[in-house]
């Protein structure tokens, strides 16, 4: 891989992991698998250890004080970083486009100036690889069949469009099979969920009957939030599809297996 990196020109990028809380509580094999791509593309990883929420919790439950406060201290702990990284849609979303628009709320003029600036910085992790380093092929291997949802923060907010299927269709012994209504939300929504339980609850299993009609092993997502989501309604269906982040895919080797 480092052969690779030397033939495409790319150069050291001093990248902050920025991981989630989600991921960091939950799924950290996650956050190995970024880190294990990234160092293999020649980047610096660090994990600043004082990161915290992003706020978005706060933000969808209408505490703006109480977000801004949590944005403030999140810019001040990545802003040294040559690029912002994150295995998670929605919370790159946060920071990209709801930071912004806190500090245009409180007509706080030099934290949208850090703002702009960090945002200029901060990518999605498949953004990260197909529009900062320029790669598709990662040299993953896995020997499955696959479907992948397009998360709502991925396709809307972010508007990743096919980057991560360019990246899924690299991947040598992987079979991928498109689901309809890909784009269709499984009903999370973080708080939505909590909050509008039988609606969640139906627009999963309009989800479920879609990833089911396609007969695969593994659906695959950029946001593990949705995946436990989608992989809990599949669970208490005793379905023997399982769920798994697009990163924990790219990181797979033959040699591993």
């Amino acid at each position: 891989m480092q052969v690779l990196c030397a033939e495409l020109g790319i150069q050291i990028v001093k990248v902050g992991l920025f991981l989630a809380c989600f991921n960091e509580s939950l799924f950290p094999e996650t956050g190995k698998s970024v880190v294990k791509i990234l160092e293999q593309l020649n980047c610096e990883v660090d994990f600043p250890l004082a990161q915290t929420c992003c706020g978005q919790l706060q933000y969808n439950s209408g505490f703006q004080e109480h977000t801004l406060a949590l944005a403030r201290r999140f810019v001040d702990i990545f802003a040294p970083y040559d690029a912002v990284v994150s295995p998670s849609s929605s919370c790159t979303h946060m920071v990209k486009e709801v930071f912004l628009q806190l500090a245009e709320d409180f007509n706080d003029h030099d934290f949208e100036l850090k703002v702009r600036n960090l945002a200029q910085k901060t990518w999605e992790f498949t953004e990260f690889l197909v529009d900062k380093l320029k790669v598709t092929k990662l040299g993953a291997y896995y020997p499955h069949t696959v479907t992948y949802h397009a998360t709502c923060s991925s396709s809307l907010g972010l508007k990743l469009d096919d980057r991560p299927l360019r990246l899924l269709k690299q991947v040598e012994g992987l079979e991928l099979v498109e689901m309809e209504s890909a784009n269709e939300c499984c009903g999370f929504g973080g708080t939505f969920a909590v909050k509008n339980k039988e609606v969640s609850t139906a627009m999963l299993q309009d989800k479920i009957a879609a990833i089911e009609a396609v007969d695969v092993k593994y659906c695959v997502a950029v946001d593990n939030s949705c995946l436990m989501h989608i992989g809990g309604g599949l669970s208490k269906k005793n379905s023997e599809i399982e769920v798994i982040h697009l990163a924990d895919i790219l990181a797979s080797r033959k040699e591993e297996i």
